[in-house]
């Protein structure tokens, strides 16, 4: 907006009355208003204003009061009697306001923590520039060597190239150091480590596979450096944690980008091990968004239901009467997922392999039906025990077995109570789900929390999706449309870290299916309405939240939570949604993100920073969620 320098007045004393009188009248719509005047803390004017319900035309001012609240929502007109004389009037000049973000599913924490890790920008590389990267990495931070740990995330490990390529310690340990390395693949899922790295943490040919990841090797037994899903955490659990101050200081970063971006809500998927953090940033006023905290349980913890609600309790207990924070939701991962190398994915049907050869394929049902973490009995037991002390269950589940697998579990939690108690059990991710199964959920009254930005044709979609899936499977991927239509209560997020910082992606790609470089769109006919797209990122994720009495909506009685853009997001193009800019952004009545006086900085290590230059110079095109940090842009 190019007047928001002299957007904000306050009004004091005699002056109040000049400048209400100066409000501009408006023709908008009968306010929505409580009946008794209250003077406002603050009255937002002439702009659009999109409530978020729906058949709602847009308003024109909202008015908010001393606790937060919204006390009307209506024309300049009618909210200029909630004028005072300390009231600050922002003059919106035309932008458009709506309510904040919700993240459904997000990782703050390590979020946070990545924003300085050296980043391969999930670019497609061979071996030979991943190594360059790395050295440059190296290079930049000699002062670590022999022993310190050098952190790289953002590998994309579908994205090796030639096709195909399998990564292996030896790739690593030719480099010139003595150092323990750890790559880390942007889908969370993979990990690449150096023979140092495993020495370290002990991992030989007769280290057992954890439950829930396994230990790649080679045709005699040993580790080849390729860990899944569970067994990465036998390196990353080795290597020092940083310290509460400095887990506080880039958690804090990452919720002021947030923040800056509009969000104003979000869970965490996964708060387990982070709650000294949250109280630290609750305590020292470094928390603005509210946060819903979900508590990861094992299949070993899962086993034993009474000792799992207990844990889960005094997770909870641990955050009451903190503001702004809160409990109740239990995390499971039902599966891992179904990109190659990884294959973790629980599928119905198996994968496919390639009996033939390259220049001559031959796919055929190969022998690997992915991995299913929870058997059915164990997280049917769960589900009903969840269901019945009154806790939600959020379960990853990508690939169609694991989908259904936690629908039959949520189908008995109904059966048992014999009602559905309001818990709003959630599916999240749901890359692949049978379309008989899509039915079933909306019966159990199921949520669908899913990360549209990933519906796109890109690597990940066809390179390293659809050769391993048939043509059919793969477009049936993230069938949003369909599971609408059905009846499912769609939420969105992002997964940020695991992808990209860009809150507003899912919200265009939900609709257009397309990618930023414009790809054609994918599978179109599963794309969302604009206005359930806008939806399902506020009101929908608000009440996966268990707060849609407070939030994503702009009505009276709700808190003030909204987010001025760059740009009216009812008339422009659907594809330009991903290039919204947050100028303002208001959690609770409070001013969190101002961008006429707010910077957000971001700090960068001199070995991150050589790893960025280094792709730069090779001119390699990112994906990367941090591609500002990542390629130096």
């Amino acid at each position: 907006m190019a007047q928001q320098s002299n957007r904000r007045t306050f009004l004091v004393g005699a002056s109040a009355a000049a400048a209400a009188a100066a409000l501009p009248l408006g023709t908008a719509g009968p306010a929505s208003a409580a009946p008794r005047r209250r003077s406002a803390a603050t009255v937002l004017h002439s702009g659009i204003v999109f409530t978020g319900r729906p058949g709602c035309h847009p308003a024109q001012a909202v008015a908010v009061g001393r606790d937060g609240t919204i006390l009307a929502v209506g024309s300049n007109g009618e909210v200029r009697r909630f004028l005072g004389r300390d009231t600050e009037a922002i003059d919106l000049k035309g932008g458009f306001v709506m309510p904040g973000l919700v993240d459904g599913h997000a990782h703050p924490i390590s979020a946070g923590l990545s924003l300085h890790n050296v980043s391969l920008g999930d670019a497609e590389m061979t071996i030979a520039q991943i190594q360059k990267v790395i050295t440059a990495a190296l290079k930049a931070s000699a002062d670590k060597e022999p022993d310190g740990w050098l952190q790289i995330s953002m590998w994309n490990s579908s994205g090796v190239l030639p096709a195909g390529t399998v990564v292996t310690k030896a790739g690593l340990d030719v480099l010139d150091t003595k150092r323990p390395i750890l790559v880390r693949s942007s889908d969370g899922h993979n990990a690449w480590v150096n023979s140092r790295a495993l020495a370290l943490a002990g991992i030989t040919k007769a280290t057992a596979d954890p439950e829930g990841g396994s230990i790649v090797r080679d045709a005699s037994g040993e580790p080849t450096g390729l860990l899944k899903d569970t067994a990465t955490a036998l390196v990353r659990d080795i290597i020092p944690d940083p310290t509460l101050a400095e887990e506080v200081a880039a958690a804090a970063e990452a919720f002021a980008m947030l923040a800056g971006a509009g969000v104003t809500s979000l869970m965490d998927a996964g708060a387990g091990d982070s709650g000294d953090i949250y109280l630290a940033l609750a305590a020292s006023d470094k928390l603005k968004l509210r946060t819903r905290l979900s508590y990861r349980l094992s299949a070993t913890e899962a086993k034993d239901t009474a000792t799992a609600l207990a844990t889960l309790r005094a997770f909870e207990k641990k955050f009451a009467g903190a503001d702004l924070l809160s409990a109740g939701t239990a995390k499971v991962f039902m599966d891992g997922v179904m990109e190659y190398p990884a294959h973790t994915a629980a599928m119905l049907d198996p994968y496919l392999v390639n009996n033939g050869t390259d220049s001559k394929p031959d796919w055929e049902p190969g022998t690997d039906y992915g991995s299913l973490y929870f058997d059915q009995d164990t997280i049917t037991n769960l589900a009903v025990a969840l269901d019945r002390a009154g806790w939600q269950m959020h379960a990853h589940a990508i690939g169609d077995r694991a989908v259904r697998t936690a629908i039959i579990a949520y189908e008995a939690a109904v059966r048992h109570s014999g009602r559905p108690r309001d818990n709003r059990h959630t599916l999240a991710h749901v890359e692949l789900i049978a379309p008989s199964d899509i039915r079933r959920a909306a019966r159990a009254r199921i949520l669908a929390c899913l990360q549209l930005q990933w519906a796109e044709y890109d690597s990940y979609t066809t390179d390293s999706l659809l050769p391993y899936l048939g043509t059919e499977r793969q477009s049936r991927i993230y069938p949003a449309r369909s599971m609408e239509r059905a009846g499912i209560r769609l939420t969105g997020g992002t997964d940020w870290p695991i992808d990209d910082f860009n809150p507003w992606r899912p919200v265009d790609q939900a609709i257009t299916r397309t990618g930023p470089d414009g790809t054609p769109a994918f599978h179109p006919e599963e794309g969302l309405s604009r206005l359930s797209s806008l939806r399902m990122h506020t009101y929908g994720s608000s009440y996966q939240l268990h707060q849609e009495h407070l939030t994503g909506t702009l009505e009276v009685g709700k808190q003030a939570d909204l987010v001025l853009t760059d740009r009216d997001l009812l008339k422009i193009k659907a594809t330009e949604i991903s290039g919204t800019q947050a100028e303002l952004t208001m959690i609770g009545g409070e001013i969190v993100h101002d961008s006429t006086s707010t910077t957000a900085v971001t700090r960068k290590t001199h070995a991150s920073t050589a790893a960025a230059k280094t792709l730069r110079a090779m001119g390699v095109e990112c994906r990367s969620s941090h591609s500002h940090l990542a390629c130096g842009h």
